[in-house]
């Protein structure tokens, strides 16, 4: 009786168990998530007003442009002004500014898709269609089963399907890249290719793969982008693509320059800076300053033994930080090196100071829904602490052990 009484108190810990405090605040989130949309669309907060009006959400953008790619002007997309008298007809009400179509020719193939639905199911198919790889994903990713759990206890699940935006599109391409690099780098390949329709995420990637010689996911990435543009020149035509490239000059000047999407609706440096009254030109020098950082970061870590976990979550972490233009939804990309810190955590231990680091994220991502402050930089550099902190951690080790191995074999010699 005595001896397995003494053996479990003498047990060490298993590593491998969920910590109760994290569990617990992901299944509190997961079950406010999951409750919320039900509530939202039976009270007329979502999709339809009590009047029986559309609300008026980012979502009216594709399910218009898509209509005008099914009635044949797919080029009118990109006019804000022509989309704008298609998504008031929809709507059946006035609303300030514009919802402008602003992604490349192949996102119409998706829009053109959802505009043969009726509007709220074509809003609704969306979330949840995008919703599963996105699930998928942060599963494989994590590991374990509690990576579902952990994917829609994100508080930008909120945020992103809310107005049915495509962070989860977003999130599950990045995720799908960097874990099917090192096993399946063709379909790594073809995720990375895919997530050109937002090429803002994609500028790191072709950096990194080169700095680590993964050529059959440059290769592949490559020729999935070429086969989309193709492909959607060959459906949409010329002037699609020449109304994207005029249109977009329109966009930068309204959004990054004069601030018609209110700053601190962008979570990024330079929005930061915005926000808080800096000028245009001191924005683009601190965001150029940490766009080369973030490079040099990544470049050395991929280039280090450092475990590829680590690697993966800093480049998610990274394709964040870069961008100027980044609102809320997008910060669902945030999940992926999260779901990486906590796969490692669960197998090897978390440190004392994760969870509750990890806690603050959540926190002021929770925050902006209430508050409206653009808290998501700080969030995201949170996140990057504790990639950075791990990563010294493991190359302080690296080198112990060389060193030890070094002297090893030097004292065999003698």
């Amino acid at each position: 009786m005595a001896a397995p009484v003494s053996a479990s108190l003498t047990a060490p810990p298993d590593r491998n168990a969920i910590p109760a405090a994290l569990f617990n605040v992901c299944f509190v989130l997961f079950v406010i998530n999951v409750s919320f949309f039900p509530t939202a669309w039976f009270s007329h907060w979502w999709i339809y007003g009590s009047n029986g009006l559309g609300i008026p959400t980012d979502f009216v953008n594709v399910w218009a442009a898509g209509r005008l790619a099914l009635e044949g002007h797919p080029a009118l997309a990109w006019d804000w002004d022509i989309q704008r008298q298609i998504e008031l007809a929809l709507l059946k009400q006035d609303f300030p500014g514009y919802f402008a179509w602003h992604y490349p020719p192949p996102f119409l193939f998706v829009a053109s898709l959802l505009a043969r639905l009726p509007y709220a199911a074509a809003f609704m198919g969306w979330v949840f269609v995008s919703l599963v790889p996105y699930l998928v994903v942060m599963r494989a990713i994590v590991g374990r089963r509690f990576g579902w759990m952990l994917a829609l206890a994100a508080p930008m699940v909120l945020s992103n399907a809310l107005v049915g935006q495509n962070g989860f599109l977003t999130a599950a391409l990045v995720g799908g890249t960097l874990y099917l690099m090192p096993v399946r780098p063709i379909l790594a390949g073809i995720c990375l290719g895919l997530l050109s329709y937002k090429p803002q995420y994609g500028l790191l990637f072709p950096l990194v793969l080169i700095a680590a010689g993964q050529w059959r996911t440059f290769v592949s990435a490559a020729v999935t982008t070429v086969l989309m543009f193709l492909a959607s020149w060959l459906a949409y035509g010329t002037e699609s693509w020449q109304a994207f490239f005029h249109w977009m000059p329109a966009f930068s000047q309204a959004f990054l320059v004069e601030g018609k999407a209110p700053w601190w609706k962008l979570q990024s440096l330079y929005s930061q800076v915005r926000f808080w009254g800096g000028p245009e030109q001191l924005a683009w020098a601190l965001h150029w300053i940490l766009f080369a950082a973030v490079v040099v970061v990544l470049v050395l870590m991929w280039r280090s033994r450092v475990r590829y976990s680590l690697k993966a979550a800093a480049l998610a972490t990274g394709t964040l930080l870069i961008t100027p233009y980044l609102f809320m939804y997008d910060m669902m990309v945030l999940a992926i090196p999260v779901g990486f810190l906590v796969r490692i955590g669960l197998k090897h231990g978390f440190r004392q100071y994760e969870l509750a680091a990890l806690a603050c994220t959540v926190a002021l991502v929770l925050s902006f829904i209430f508050t409206g402050a653009p808290v998501g930089l700080g969030a995201t550099l949170i996140v990057a602490a504790l990639i950075m902190r791990r990563a010294m951690f493991e190359r302080r080790a690296n080198a112990t052990v060389q060193a030890s191995a070094t002297a090893a074999w030097r004292g065999s010699a003698v």
